[in-house]
């Protein structure tokens, strides 16, 4: 028996979010009295030993060119033989895209009880729980599975990266892998940017900011502090900023430890996508604006005066000049 986690990787390098499911499936397998083992597929730039000091004792690598690009069909078929012969008994994903596309089929696959958007450790004791958020973040659930195999796929920044010492050790796996179906014609990828959904620190501009020439006053503050840009859907659905920036409800969800909402009233679809957040600072020169009730500092305010003064104190605070 094993704990079994899928590490998603791009151009070669581990996503930050498989060191997260890599700490947390390690806990449950020492929960558990087993042992954690990853599983990579593709061509992979990083050592994979060095996976080891997240607790995984041993990675399963899958080397084949075509595992490169991404087709849930393929990559749940592989999962599927790789967890077989590694006798696995749970799985986890992280709740990115991937996994979310990979771990319902997967569980209809293995007849696997699921429970996805974990956000803490299994109960243990007494059978297998799984706290999850439910409600668009309102409320959490408890869930029981019960079913032999288990499949978890871990909401992003709910737990802790974890490291250590210790050296994994590097199988490559053998096993069928399918004709995909998937024919990719081009690929366009976003340059120069921090990836939203790896960010630690977001920084969004809503319809406050009156139009897109005004966006610098995002732009400035992300800059300075390092941090990713986003939107919310009015901005993007008005082709002020493009699509893969809008978070909420109808987009990308994040959980960042730091998310500055400038000029977004904070309706609850953008909640939706937001309201993971460690910590939500809100600037707004609407007093009644709901997204106040959500922030844990809130400005009232003209973003026009006051977004600047932080950008110069942000600046000054780090030497930038």
């Amino acid at each position: 028996m094993s704990v079994l986690i899928f590490l998603d990787q791009a151009d070669g390098n581990i996503k930050k979010n498989s060191f997260e499911a890599a700490s947390y499936g390690a806990k449950i397998a020492e929960n558990l009295n087993t042992s954690a083992e990853g599983i990579v597929l593709g061509t992979v730039k990083d050592d994979l030993t060095a996976l080891g000091k997240y607790g995984l004792k041993k990675v399963y690598n899958v080397k084949e060119e075509s595992l490169n690009n991404f087709d849930d069909q393929v990559f749940t078929q592989v999962i599927a033989e790789a967890a077989k012969k590694a006798d696995s008994k749970v799985i986890v994903f992280s709740n990115n895209f991937n996994g979310k596309s990979i771990a319902p089929r997967l569980s209809v696959r293995l007849k696997a009880g699921l429970v996805s958007g974990a956000t803490a450790l299994p109960e243990t004791s007494n059978g297998f729980k799984v706290k999850k958020s439910v409600f668009s973040g309102k409320a959490f659930a408890n869930i029981s599975i019960k079913t032999e195999i288990k499949i978890i796929s871990l909401n992003s920044n709910a737990y802790k990266i974890l490291e250590g010492e210790g050296l994994a050790e590097i199988e490559e796996l053998s096993v069928e892998i399918p004709a995909s179906k998937v024919k990719i014609k081009e690929v366009n990828k976003v340059s120069g940017e921090i990836p939203l959904s790896d960010a630690e620190l977001v920084v969004s501009g809503g319809r406050g900011l009156k139009g897109p020439e005004n966006w610098n006053l995002v732009t400035d503050l992300a800059k300075a502090l390092g941090a990713a840009t986003s939107c919310s859907r009015p901005v993007s659905d008005s082709d002020w900023r493009p699509h893969h920036e809008h978070v909420g409800q109808t987009g990308l969800t994040i959980a960042p430890n730091l998310y500055f909402a400038i000029g977004i009233s904070g309706a609850i679809q953008h909640l939706a996508g937001v309201n993971r957040s460690k910590t939500i600072v809100v600037i707004n020169k609407d007093p009644e604006a709901p997204f106040f009730k959500a922030a844990d500092y809130g400005i009232v305010g003209d973003a026009f005066e006051v977004v600047p003064k932080i950008t110069e104190a942000v600046k000054k605070l780090k030497g930038i000049s």
